[in-house]
């Protein structure tokens, strides 16, 4: 990996003009944005542009119409943005690379892509991510405080919500966007406070356990962004800030210790248990969590799928379930000795000498939900003592909703078979692949 690479910041947000607004404030001599607009994706072409200046410092503005094989946003930017992060890093004069993001896409998968998709082929370079040449310094996350609380919590699709085509296949919901421009995020813009001062509260006390780490930028009609603002948010990015990285289904669930204590009705409820869960009754039980529920997010141990984890993830009233990669239970010496040794270490303090490391963990953020009637629908779903001494044997033989990859509404669940991670409605950057050892 370079020593000296060149940093990028991502900004991110459904509000284009405010995603524009801060890219622009940074927009100095030495520093190049590039934006890619997405808006004729499903006509097969997208729009770069790139905000350079030239030896003197005068502004430069290129503009180019780029075609496309297909309409996946995930591999258009794979096959434009990645190798143009190379390329930009070999200009000398490039201090700083800002990559302002199309709403539709996401930071996270963006950034794993970054540091893991392979570059291959370029002439004078050395097959590799693009992170062999950039790193990401920080993630902004634009947010219109007046809005995104009803984003974040509501069903519809990207494409009910006219950001696509009513007939695109991209079911993605604008919840599941909304909650990851504020969670990755290293730090924050908020523009458009809500009028009503109860629910300017609730939104506060939701980022504030969401994102409990990230600097927030406060913007108003009266102080619009500048330059010397971004720069100042930037400084105050936490030290151990994710800056890009992403976390695997077996990491810590509550990174950067947020309150725990209710405010405004907000709330984060913790869900563990030590015996596994009835795939029927934990198929009818997650219900729970699409409603008064902002986001929820953990691991399963499932009684019908030993071998692995399963790893839930829902924003407003959408949800999925996928694979989190294998117990350290299951695992040789070699592969355990390629965990993180965090992971390994937590585990040793929770072994059980039949079960080892297996257990369900799940932390919801609730903001109408009764946090009580969610711990006992879930610990419903658990395995009574009668169905505890039965046995794995006994366990094997009951049918098994996740058994195929699941996602509210049923209807809309597809087969696993070998696609693995990918067969989520993520990009196939999804950093879960990561996760596995």
């Amino acid at each position: 990996m370079a020593v000296n690479r060149t940093p990028v910041v991502v900004v991110a947000g459904f509000d284009p003009l405010a995603v524009d607004a801060v890219a622009s404030a940074m927009a100095v001599p030495g520093t190049v944005v590039v934006h890619h607009d997405l808006a004729a994706l499903s006509q097969g072409s997208m729009t770069r542009t790139i905000y350079d200046h030239d030896t003197t410092g005068a502004p430069l503005t290129r503009v180019t119409q780029i075609d496309l094989v297909h309409g996946c946003v995930s591999c258009a930017l794979r096959e434009d943005l990645l190798p143009l992060l190379r390329s930009l890093h070999r200009r000398g004069r490039v201090e700083r690379i800002v990559l302002a993001l199309d709403p539709l896409v996401e930071p996270e998968p963006l950034c794993w892509a970054i540091d893991n998709v392979v570059v291959a082929d370029v002439p004078g370079q050395i097959d590799g991510p693009a992170g062999r040449d950039v790193e990401i310094a920080a993630v902004i996350g634009c947010v219109d405080g007046a809005t995104w609380l009803a984003d974040a919590t509501g069903d519809d699709t990207l494409a009910e919500a006219g950001l696509l085509p009513p007939d695109d296949q991209d079911e993605r919901t604008m919840a599941q966007v909304a909650v990851g421009h504020v969670e990755f995020a290293d730090a924050l813009v908020v523009g458009a406070a809500a009028d009503d001062g109860w629910q300017a509260a609730r939104f506060g006390a939701v980022v504030a356990r969401l994102a409990p780490r990230a600097p927030v930028l406060l913007e108003t009609p009266q102080r619009p962004v500048s330059a010397a603002m971004i720069e100042a948010l930037l400084a105050a990015v936490a030290p151990d800030a994710r800056r890009g990285r992403s976390t695997g289904a077996h990491d810590p669930l509550l990174a950067g210790q947020p309150p725990l204590d209710d405010d405004c009705g907000v709330q984060i409820v913790e869900f563990t248990a030590d015996r596994p869960m009835h795939p029927g009754r934990l198929h009818e039980a997650i219900d729970c969590l699409l409603d008064g529920v902002v986001c929820s997010r953990g691991r399963l141990w499932v009684a019908t799928q030993p071998d692995e984890a399963l790893w839930l993830e829902s924003a407003g009233g959408g949800l999925r379930v996928a694979t989190g990669g294998p117990w350290l239970a299951t695992m040789t010496a070699d592969e355990v000795a390629r965990c993180a040794p965090e992971r390994v270490s937590m585990a040793s303090l929770r072994w059980h000498p039949d079960f080892g490391d297996r257990d369900t963990s799940i932390v919801v953020l609730v903001h109408r939900a009764d946090p009580r009637h969610i711990v006992e629908t879930l610990g419903a779903a658990c395995l009574t003592d009668a169905e505890m001494a039965a046995g794995q044997a006994a366990w094997d033989r009951w049918p098994d909703p996740f058994g195929t990859f699941h996602r509210d509404p049923c209807a809309d669940s597809e087969p696993l078979d070998d696609a693995g991670p990918e067969s989520t409605d993520v990009p196939a950057t999804h950093p879960r692949e990561a996760d596995r050892p």
